[in-house]
């Protein structure tokens, strides 16, 4: 009997691993694929983690980072008790959350708008339209904001007078920061965000469509009814994802758009981390500094993201695990 159980086990030992044998041979085309990808995750993503700790030390590179004295939390506790540790996180907060509220909704109801336009020649013409700015240097549109927005040449500023009002120095005043930032990232990326849920919505059923149109349904009952509910999962996740960026807004574009007299509204903390850990106080950057900051982004959107996608699990049947 013994013997007879060993040689089922065996058998099945034989089929388990010629089956995954088989399996790996039909696949071996996508994981040739996949190895790039894995390596530039591992040596992009992975590998620098090593170099995190000179968050909790006091790091020298003359020393090295094994080498360097070890202060724990020091770093952070400056960071946390300085004067620009309120202001940048407020800055930060108020244009991820503008950001969020204003530009999430914006590739959905694009999305929906190109999907119903019935002319297949005006529909790639608008899709070209509101795709071409995504291609433009982050760069070239703060240089453009800057041109429509200056008080003695801009076309803003000229409207205004048109219109009997006064010049306005945008770029100067810390209350338009906010608005300048968030439209500016708006009209940039809002055409290439509606190209995930343009996908979702050729991919729905044309029968549904159908057979709501014969039961007399409007186009705006069959876009509440069928529409929106087949874009809900994807909504979810990207959802989720925007709240794991939070602390991320885009250091290259605040950066360009700040100036001295909006320093109180611009000042972020991608760009503190640019002038207090990398430039440093005088001559010497403050990369232990720096890098204390940066884990304190990282943990702050950890923390959101897990948050939001486990109230997701709890309250709705979707999320991103």
């Amino acid at each position: 009997m013994k013997q007879t159980g060993s040689l089922l086990l065996a058998i099945r030992g034989r089929r388990r691993t010629e089956s995954l044998t088989r399996t790996t041979t039909d696949s071996d085309q996508l994981l040739i694929l996949v190895i790039p990808a894995f390596v530039y995750i591992v040596i992009f993503h992975y590998v620098p983690m090593w170099g995190a700790q000179i968050a909790f030390r006091n790091y020298s590179a003359g020393l090295g980072i094994l080498k360097s004295p070890w202060v724990g939390l020091k770093h952070f506790a400056q960071f946390f008790s300085s004067y620009y540790f309120g202001i940048t996180l407020r800055n930060t907060l108020l244009i991820s959350g503008y950001q969020l509220l204003a530009g999430f909704p914006l590739p959905i109801i694009l999305a929906i708008m190109l999907h119903y336009v019935g002319r297949s020649g005006l529909k790639r013409t608008l899709q070209t339209v509101f795709y071409a700015p995504n291609f433009i240097s982050v760069t070239v549109v703060a240089s453009m904001m800057f041109i429509m927005l200056s008080p003695s040449s801009g076309v803003v500023n000229f409207l205004i007078r048109r219109v009997g009002g006064e010049p306005i120095f945008f770029m100067a005043e810390s209350q338009w920061f906010y608005h300048i930032f968030v439209a500016s990232t708006i009209w940039q990326h809002t055409g290439v965000g509606a190209i995930i849920y343009l996908g979702v919505l050729t991919s729905v059923d044309p029968g549904l469509h159908e057979s709501a149109m014969m039961d007399g349904a409007s186009k705006m009952r069959r876009i509440f009814s069928i529409d929106v509910p087949a874009l809900i999962p994807t909504m979810t996740v990207l959802l989720i994802l925007n709240f794991g960026r939070i602390m991320f807004i885009g250091f290259d574009r605040a950066f360009l758009l700040q100036t001295p007299l909006n320093l109180s509204a611009s000042e972020v903390i991608p760009t503190y981390i640019y002038k207090a850990g990398v430039l440093g106080t005088g001559s010497l950057p403050r990369y232990s500094f720096a890098t204390a900051i940066g884990l304190f982004q990282s943990a702050i959107n950890l923390v959101m993201i897990v948050s939001m996608n486990a109230v997701m699990r709890r309250y709705t049947e979707n999320s991103l695990y």
